[in-house]
């Protein structure tokens, strides 16, 4: 009796340091970020373009670039993905040809990255004749974190009660209302959590928009869903790795680096609290 309480004091003390290490090293990158960029920011910073070949100036067009892409990447993936597994979990017979489908889906969400730009690269740049455009973009990232949309929306739907549906189906409602109604509802906070990784990950990615939609310079906001935009996370390559003036541009690059992820903080917190007015609402 004693041993098995030793080995599960060692196991929840494992668990404590794990998620203890975890939690420190997440702070410890946020305070290095903040502590090498904070500096930077500065009203002009945030609203101005850049200047003298980018060594100078602001990221304003590239703020306005990432917003735009995130914003397009989640309008194409969250539709599709419920729609999806909405499909997947009540109308699909569950049978060999599904569950090569959802294997499908999960060797997907492992794809790397520069497998989609090119994709995007090849059939909405090169095959519809998009160009290097906001629209080639955002359906290159909504392709790109649609598997992760819908493995969360598929899960949040299973994790609704089976009692709910047929209650509602006892009561003579159709299976859609049912689903429309009573599953979906009740699944919005699990599909909410899903989506809320994939905008981090939209945000995030370079190798997409680089093929399909990012531009080098622009001081010219995007007019058109057509138009080309500047973006953050290639404005940080480029910086990093292209540019001329790699160490003059360095406080800009940290400082480009603590605006992208207070970017995609926010855009998740907002997602969170949405989520959370859904739980609250469902409890009542």
């Amino acid at each position: 009796m004693k041993w098995r309480y030793f080995k599960q004091a060692v196991f929840f003390t494992v668990v404590r340091l794990s998620a203890l290490v975890i939690s420190l090293t997440l702070l410890g990158i946020l305070a290095y970020i903040f502590f090498n960029g904070y500096r930077a920011i500065t009203w002009d910073f945030l609203t101005l373009p850049p200047t003298d070949s980018m060594t100078r100036g602001w990221i304003m067009p590239a703020i306005v670039g990432t917003f735009y892409l995130t914003i397009g990447a989640i309008s194409v993936a969250l539709p599709l993905g419920i729609v999806s597994a909405t499909y997947l979990s009540e109308y699909a017979k569950q049978g060999p040809f599904i569950r090569i489908i959802r294997i499908g889906v999960n060797c997907l969400a492992g794809v790397p990255s520069v497998v989609f730009g090119l994709f995007g690269l090849g059939f909405f740049v090169v095959f519809l004749k998009f160009g290097s455009s906001i629209l080639a973009g955002s359906l290159t990232l909504g392709i790109l974190i649609l598997p992760t949309i819908i493995g969360a929306s598929e899960e949040a739907l299973k994790g609704v009660p089976q009692t709910f549906r047929e209650a509602s189906l006892a009561l003579g409602v159709s299976k859609w209302q049912t689903i429309y109604r009573i599953v979906l509802p009740s699944a919005l906070p699990g599909i909410m959590t899903g989506s809320i990784l994939g905008i981090g990950r939209a945000a995030g990615e370079t190798a997409p928009i680089m093929f399909t939609a990012a531009a080098f310079f622009t001081a010219i906001l995007p007019k058109s869903i057509f138009d080309e935009v500047m973006a953050l996370p290639y404005h940080i390559y480029v910086l990093a790795t292209a540019g001329t003036y790699i160490e003059q541009t360095r406080p800009l690059q940290y400082g480009t680096v603590l605006v992208l992820v207070a970017l995609v903080l926010g855009i998740d917190l907002i997602a969170i609290v949405i989520r959370s007015a859904m739980r609250r609402k469902k409890r009542w």
